[in-house]
């Protein structure tokens, strides 16, 4: 539930400590992640927050399930703790961009970097003394069994966004119930698919995992169906 809600999220808190005072310091960023669920950041080396990390990248990100709940304190929430250091790996920048598009604009004003968190460890809240310390192990995705994907993602959400427009919509709005038409495709993982349209973000799980492009296939092509038939089903 908390990798999930990682994966589900578009913005966060970071809290990191003041570099002049060592006074605790928490911000809004928005927020993506790689393949493993590990949180990506795009932060400015004006801000605050980035001179801090230079000091010390000891950091926490909390991940927050609980809007528009009547009683949000009912709601998920994941603090995860960890070093923040610039990551320079061009798939991950890539994974960012489409999450985030406007994110080229401040990328081409320069003086704009990628930094990846390393979960290390992390605290869940899902309700009312459902509260538990899990280890990085217990959040992170274990991506070594699954490298293909990794390897063939940026063709697979290229074909998708292409060629079959209308399922990745289909998706959005017959499996998740959102509404409106354009929706994208801005990523894959062994879980499951990240969709996009404006500001609105959403997820689909796959029932297994997929590891290569071969499943990935074959898992569309049944979210596809089922999508298909939900839509049958509702008239």
């Amino acid at each position: 539930a908390a990798r999930r809600l990682i994966r589900s999220s578009k913005r966060a808190t970071l809290a990191t400590s003041l570099a002049r005072d060592s006074w605790p310091y928490a911000s809004f960023v928005m927020v993506a992640c790689a393949q493993d669920a590990s949180p990506l950041l795009l932060i400015s080396d004006l801000a605050e927050h980035t001179r801090n990390l230079a000091s010390d990248p000891r950091a926490s990100i909390l991940f927050d399930g609980t809007i528009g709940l009547d009683v949000p304190l009912n709601g998920l929430r994941a603090t995860v703790l960890g070093p923040v250091e610039r990551c320079d790996h061009s798939a991950m920048l890539d994974r960012y961009v489409r999450r985030h598009p406007d994110a080229k604009s401040y990328l081409a004003l320069g003086g704009f970097h990628l930094y990846q968190m390393t979960i290390e460890r992390a605290h869940v809240v899902a309700g009312f003394g459902a509260i538990e310390w899990l280890s990085a192990d217990q959040v992170i995705f274990d991506v070594g069994p699954h490298g293909a994907l990794a390897t063939d993602e940026v063709d697979i959400v290229q074909h998708m966004n292409e060629d079959h427009a209308d399922l990745v919509t289909l998706y959005a709005t017959r499996l998740l119930g959102h509404t409106g038409e354009g929706w994208k495709m801005t990523g894959i993982d062994p879980e499951g698919v990240d969709l996009s349209r404006g500001s609105n973000i959403a997820r689909v799980e796959f029932n297994r995992m997929v590891s290569d492009s071969i499943a990935a296939r074959k898992a569309l092509v049944e979210l596809a169906a089922k999508a298909r038939l939900a839509g049958r089903s509702a008239r």
